[in-house]
């Protein structure tokens, strides 16, 4: 198929995922503190010290679980996540000063700033985690050799963390702004539906007053004309001149209501409605009742679809109906041949479709090829 219009799918979708996913962060972060524990208790000078430590690394854990956890998956604002910040430096440094080992904490701890704070104060966070390792070995070992050893991991450290932080934080942000474009085109969306329905309104009102109201209007001069004419056949024309117009305005009530409510609609449902039009309707889901500008907007666009599909395609096509716990869709398939849906035409069908079914927030999708078969789908929210 040449051409595929999309549905859109929730704004929330996009900000959900980051917390649908979170879990494996938890997973690689438990991973990194057992191990940390396990090596802490293995290479401490006295057990003493291994459990100190073990204990240490326990309390960023805690405090991840109650504080840092919330604040990173749900990216909260506020003070939170610099709290669990400088709480978990505390405690990684104490840890680091009983058992040296302590320091692959830093697997979990450095990505954490990227996920607490913005690049530019993520950085220098990174830079202080990574330097403690080597300012606590200074005060202990007194070793400037030592130090000139470890410091070239300490910068790669900070290097790859830092590109690596600031790369994910620049994906989210495109998330984050695709989602608010999102937001703004449902926003749009349901501007044009509702300045539709005013239209719509504003020329029902006029079709009503040019016929229906001016009718009645005159209806009732007629009668007052009867009522105070004097002479019983002056009084009788009367009478019958507003009757005349009585019935007139009758037809012309019956005729707007005709154009609102297509005949088919008529007493019936619109699963009822459809089957007259396709007898080989499928329908899936539960059935339930639908607002009459829904049922409207459903059975005009089959009316449509199978109207095109008469004149173009060279078969019988096959109508489905679902209904979905938040919306209903409408899908007719014709065998072919298509066209082209990007070509330009004339013809005001496809348009006309389109823009009904938007005013009442639905989304129409066109899937065709001018060898193969065409499908019209439409989903609108209820």
């Amino acid at each position: 198929m040449s051409d595929h219009v999309p549905l859109a799918r929730p704004a929330d979708e996009l900000s959900s995922a980051w917390a649908a996913r979170f879990h494996w962060f938890d997973a690689y972060f438990a991973v990194v503190g057992v191990g940390v524990a396990v090596f802490a208790l293995q290479t401490a000078a006295s057990p003493a010290r291994g459990w100190a430590a073990v204990v240490l690394v326990g309390g960023i854990a805690v405090l991840y679980v109650t504080l840092g956890r919330r604040f990173m998956r749900d990216e909260d604002d506020g003070w939170a996540g610099v709290a669990y910040l400088a709480g978990a430096f505390v405690l990684y440094t104490a840890a680091v000063t009983q058992v040296s080992g302590a320091s692959f904490a830093l697997f979990a701890l450095c990505p954490q700033c990227f996920m607490v704070l913005p690049a530019r104060w993520a950085i220098p966070a990174d830079t202080a985690f990574a330097s403690v390792h080597v300012v606590v070995l200074w005060f202990v070992e007194h070793d400037p050799g030592l130090i000139v050893e470890l410091l070239p991991s300490v910068v790669m450290i900070v290097a790859v963390t830092s590109i690596i932080g600031t790369w994910s934080q620049r994906v989210l942000r495109q998330s984050d702004d695709r989602a608010a474009l999102i937001r703004e085109l449902a926003a749009s969306r349901a501007e044009v539906a509702r300045l539709g329905m005013l239209a719509e309104r504003q020329r029902l009102a006029g079709d009503i007053h040019d016929t229906i109201a001016q009718g009645l209007s005159s209806v009732v001069m007629l009668i007052q004309a009867a009522r105070a004419e004097r002479d019983p056949a002056l009084a009788d024309g009367h009478l019958a001149l507003a009757l005349d117009t009585a019935r007139d305005n009758l037809g012309e009530a019956r005729a707007l209501v005709a154009a609102l409510t297509p005949a088919l609609l008529d007493g019936r449902s619109l699963v009822d409605a459809l089957r007259r039009l396709s007898p080989a309707l499928t329908v899936r889901g539960d059935v339930r009742p639908l607002s009459t500008g829904v049922d409207v907007v459903l059975l005009r666009a089959a009316q449509e679809a199978l109207t095109n599909a008469r004149k173009h395609a060279g078969g019988e096509a096959s109508v489905a109906l679902g209904y979905e716990p938040a919306a209903v869709s409408l899908t007719v398939t014709d065998p072919g041949p298509g066209f082209d849906p990007l070509a330009t035409t004339s013809g005001y069908g496809l348009s006309g479709m389109r823009a009904r079914v938007e005013q009442v927030g639905g989304v129409l999708t066109v899937s065709s090829s001018p060898t193969g078969p065409t499908t019209v789908s439409v989903e609108v929210p209820v």
